[in-house]
């Protein structure tokens, strides 16, 4: 199976190389200064699940010419999507899978309207890498799950063909039988992590251990979950309880990946994540002041310091 990768960055690099390290034919699509970097260097990882070195891995550019992939792997952050669909677009041919990891919901509606809701699949991952110095993926938690399947949650003999690819590696692919509702379920907690802990500037440990902060938790949670059920999202009965345990279970120091990207001065995904929500809740008529004041100091951010 031919496997093509968007980006070899945290994410695209980590889990490629995994496959790569497997033996599966593996190409990265990257932009020059990261294919400069590869050739310097190679694809170098280090991990608490073993390091990987691959000297010369193969790249490919946009506007270079190959024959379709079989499968499309898309970790993209969402403000950078429709380049990328248009990059990858030479790529596809009637029978490729295109594979998001991106978080959130947005981004399936424009990967279906550009490659048709039969190619797309869903998929999501929970992995906590950077990148490092020479372009080093730097993974250093124990999850580094892959999560992937059939939107309409069938065992197709597509699907069974890619989780063969899949198996064997050392990063955890795992085949859901119920992705939609995985993929709802990490937007209302990524929503919730990310918005309160940019809105309060700070770890989750000093925000839950606060009664303001829990019930800031708690509250978009509350919100964010009565927009997705008004959407007619699949979310599991007594989810928000769930989600605040996992909370509370969370490393004291634990960030979002959003507020990180806030402290370096970086493009966040705040119309992907809340912006969606607060236009479907208007749309609801449903009432959102805790998402509403996270969306209004993320713009507030975006004004100031992009």
């Amino acid at each position: 199976m031919r496997i093509l990768v968007v980006g070899a960055g945290a994410i695209g690099g980590y889990f490629g190389g995994r496959l790569l390290e497997k033996g599966e034919d593996v190409t990265f699509l990257v932009r020059e200064k990261r294919k400069q970097q590869l050739e310097k260097y190679g694809l170098l990882a280090e991990s608490v699940h073993g390091d990987m070195t691959f000297p010369e891995p193969k790249t490919i550019q946009a506007g270079e010419k190959a024959d379709a992939f079989d499968v499309i792997l898309l970790s993209t952050k969402a403000y950078h999507l429709e380049g990328a669909i248009e990059d990858i677009r030479p790529f596809t041919g009637d029978s490729t899978l295109i594979l998001p990891l991106l978080n959130g919901i947005a981004h399936m509606d424009q990967l279906t309207a550009a490659f048709g809701a039969a190619n797309v699949l869903g998929g999501l991952c929970f992995i906590e890498t950077t990148l490092g110095e020479s372009g080093k993926v730097i993974q250093t938690s124990p999850v580094h799950d892959f999560v992937f399947g059939e939107r309409s949650g069938e065992k197709t003999e597509r699907i069974l063909k890619l989780q063969e690819a899949f198996s064997g590696t050392k990063a955890n692919f795992r085949l859901s039988e119920n992705i939609e509702q995985e993929m709802w379920h990490k937007y209302l907690f990524i929503s919730t992590l990310s918005g309160v802990t940019s809105l309060f500037r700070s770890p989750i440990g000093p925000i839950r251990e606060q009664s303001f902060g829990l019930n800031s938790v708690k509250e978009v949670l509350k919100e964010a979950a009565a927009i997705m059920r008004g959407l007619g999202a699949p979310l599991a009965e007594g989810i928000e309880e769930t989600q605040v345990k996992k909370i509370h279970e969370m490393g004291y120091e634990m960030k979002s990946s959003l507020q990180r990207d806030m402290e370096k001065g970086q493009a966040i995904e705040a119309d992907h994540f809340f912006g969606y929500l607060l236009e479907k809740a208007d749309i609801l008529e449903l009432s959102t002041p805790i998402i509403n004041a996270i969306y209004a100091n993320l713009k507030v951010y975006e004004k100031n310091s992009l």
